[in-house]
């Protein structure tokens, strides 16, 4: 599993996607002058525009800092345009002594040996420019180095020290609070414990990781985590957790379209397939990630990708293919001097030429696996005990400076008893004051407390007058129409004003109308009931599909007049934990608005998805949709919206509200999203129940 931990990126693999995001970030929010531009296109502009009309460049930051930013955006496009700014840059804040632009200067070039596999003089330019940020205090920027600089020592198979710079780098993001770097620090020290086999120790420290995640909320943070925990459990043999963990991945980078780290992980699942000797299914997930490594400049994941496609043409016996790849992965290997990628690609091309019965190559590869496997074994049990010396040595020191710290606190200690003591005189002589001040914070304390009750009970009036005015508004503009015309129907009748036959033809809008007014009466009674006596929630198991189905049936003769389909998807085992009165009403008024905004031949579906400890329910209509505009108002308590279907149907704007209140005294979220003229989907969580099972004995 290799390190790659540059500036602002996570590990494996490189993350070129994220510098473009990154620079962009800082020139709309540090350079208000460059929020034009969005591009490395752009920044060129900004360079050539501010060479042109700069005298003195050497003096001008803003040009400076747009060089730094332009080289990290060409770092895995043009590696010789990233040297060639950063060595302008660094020149130029050199003549104009800017000591920030020096250190980010250096932090290119570091990268730039970094890539091509030039250790030394990485190392040589990330200390230099780690003394600069230190000299400077940019605790952020010193962090930063400090991962570099570990990850290079990692690449020399310097993991004591890789370790111990990845442990101070700890410290000071911990100071500045700094989770997202805490996260990919703990993350490479894991990966340095798997790349040492010590795959407990690693998956350890990756417990750590998926709490800072969880903490930081981010999802693509949590997927580059899980794919790099399927590598693990891949080598560790665990093929289901593996298997797991990478397509959980896959799903949200394909879903945000992070193309680098979707390569590698299609790469983790090639290689869970092929541990499992899946040569055919192995061989498909590296084709997907090689498709992507066309547009990629990531030569170090290339390696294990290259070398992957080998033993997979190897098992299937496609000897030619498979040559050609490993071939390819030695020599990558070779030029950026990867001692572990050379073994693995050279076992390869052992077995190989050994199938070819070439046996004097085969000899001649065996030889070269056995040479880096000796070099790599001898020093292994070595490295492992130096990784745990190497921390148990750091936390000694860190208790160490605790304890002096400690005699240094006990001395402050006593300084402070003493003038506690010279206070105490003091207040012997303040203490009638004393009494006088606290006598009128309190009389305060007692008139803020009054003044706060007053306004909650004027709040609460308004809360009582807006429910009156709603309650009214909706009894005479949403009641009244239907029920005065139905008197009016009715009168004409009794009256022998309207012949029987006519009558019979009104049956159907009255037994419409009569219905709507028996919706609506029960939508105002729940409503007006849970505002001013509140709403009493008595959960407890029920079925979702019955329910469902109760309301389909229930709205059916609805949906019929319109010739629309209610198709109910959610399974019948699932069951939630719900007060069913409540979600009956929120499922009752989602299908109503649904029929009621969906065109004749219509199609409403019905679904239900686990998530977690909940079920996550979904209405699906093909109707008319709504803009952004009406989804941000729909579900606010101050609003009553009165919309009319695709047949005129009339609503009293209240359904959305009651729904909304329903689904959170069960501990749910409601949401919607629609567009206009495709169809809108109504979401609601309700509590999921889980079986638990008792561990055997």
């Amino acid at each position: 599993m290799p390190l790659n931990l540059t500036y602002n990126t996570r590990p494996i693999p490189n993350r070129i996607f994220s510098i473009i995001c990154i620079v962009l970030f800082f020139l709309l929010t540090s350079q208000p002058s460059f929020s034009q531009y969005s591009s490395k296109d752009s920044l060129s502009f900004v360079i050539s525009k501010h060479r042109k009309k700069a005298k003195n460049l050497h003096s001008d930051t803003t040009y400076i800092n747009t060089l730094i930013r332009l080289g990290g955006t060409l770092r895995f496009v043009k590696t010789d345009s990233l040297l060639s700014l950063s060595e302008e840059a660094l020149a130029l804040s050199k003549k104009g002594n800017y000591p920030l632009g020096i250190s980010r200067a250096m932090n290119n070039i570091g990268d730039h040996f970094s890539d091509n596999g030039n250790t030394v003089r990485a190392i040589t330019y990330y200390r230099e420019a780690l003394s600069l940020a230190d000299s400077l205090k940019n605790i952020k920027l010193s962090t930063a180095l400090l991962n570099d600089l570990a990850t290079e020592y990692s690449y020399t198979g310097n993991y004591a020290k890789a370790l111990e710079s990845y442990l101070l780098a700890i410290d000071k993001a911990s100071d500045i609070s700094d989770n997202k770097m805490l996260s990919i620090l703990n993350e490479n020290i894991a990966n340095l414990y798997a790349a040492q086999k010590e795959f407990e120790q690693a998956l350890d420290f990756y417990k750590i990781v998926k709490q800072l995640n969880k903490d930081i909320g981010d999802e693509i943070f949590s997927a580059e985590t899980m794919g790099n925990i399927a590598s693990i459990h891949a080598d560790m043999g665990n093929f289901d957790y593996a298997m797991y963990n990478v397509n959980q991945s896959i799903v949200i980078f394909e879903k945000k379209e992070i193309y680098d780290w979707l390569a590698y992980v299609y790469g983790v699942k090639g290689e869970i397939y092929l541990k499992q000797n899946k040569f055919k299914w192995a061989l498909y997930w590296f084709d997907q990630s090689n498709i992507l490594h066309e547009n990629l400049q990531d030569e170090r994941g290339k390696i294990d990708l290259l070398k992957g496609m080998a033993k997979a043409h190897l098992g299937l016996e496609n000897y030619t293919v498979a040559n050609t790849y490993a071939l390819e992965g030695f020599e990558v290997s070779k030029k950026i001097k990867s001692l572990e990628g050379q073994m693995n690609c050279a076992e390869v091309l052992y077995e190989l030429n050994k199938n070819k019965q070439d046996f004097e190559r085969a000899l001649g590869y065996h030889e070269t696996f056995q040479k880096i496997s000796d070099s790599l074994s001898r020093d292994e049990n070595k490295r492992s005990l130096t990784l745990l010396k190497t921390k148990l040595n750091y936390d000694q020191q860190k208790k160490e400076l605790i304890a002096k710290n400690e005699k240094t606190l006990a001395k402050q200690r006593n300084y402070i008893t003493a003038s506690i003591i010279i206070l105490l005189i003091l207040l012997g002589t303040t203490i009638p004051l004393y009494f006088n001040q606290k006598k009128q914070k309190k009389l305060n304390k007692l008139l803020k407390s009054k003044t706060e009750i007053l306004k909650d009970r004027e709040k609460e009036l308004n809360e009582i007058n807006k429910t009156k005015d709603k309650l009214f508004s909706i009894i005479g503009h949403d009641l009244r129409g239907p029920i005065g015309a139905l008197q009016g129907i009715l009168k004409l009748f009794s009256n022998g004003d309207l012949a029987k036959d006519d009558f019979i033809g009104f049956v159907p809008k009255l037994k419409t109308d009569v219905d709507h007014i028996l919706f609506t009466l029960n939508n105002l009674l729940s409503w007006g009931h849970a505002q001013m006596n509140g709403t009493v929630t008595r959960p407890k198991i029920n079925s979702i599909h019955k329910l469902i189905e109760r309301n389909i049936q229930f709205l059916s003769e609805l949906a019929a007049v319109k010739s629309i389909k209610i198709i109910n998807q959610v399974t019948e085992n699932a069951m939630g934990y719900f007060d069913e009165n409540h979600i009956d009403i929120v499922i009752r008024n989602l299908i109503s608005n649904a029929i009621k905004f969906t065109p004749e031949n219509g199609l409403i579906t019905i679904e239900a998805e686990e998530n977690k400890a909940v079920w996550n329910i979904r209405v699906r209509d093909t109707g008319i949709g709504m803009d952004n505009d009406v989804m941000q108002k729909i579900f606010s308590d101050n609003s009553n919206i009165t919309t009319y279907g695709t047949n005129n149907e009339k609503g009293t704007g209240l359904g959305l509200s009651l729904c909304k209140e329903m689904v959170l005294k069960n501990k749910g979220e409601i949401w919607v999203e629609s567009l206009p003229k495709k169809g809108s989907t109504f979401y609601f969580t309700i509590p999921r129940v889980v079986k638990k099972y008792k561990k055997a004995s």
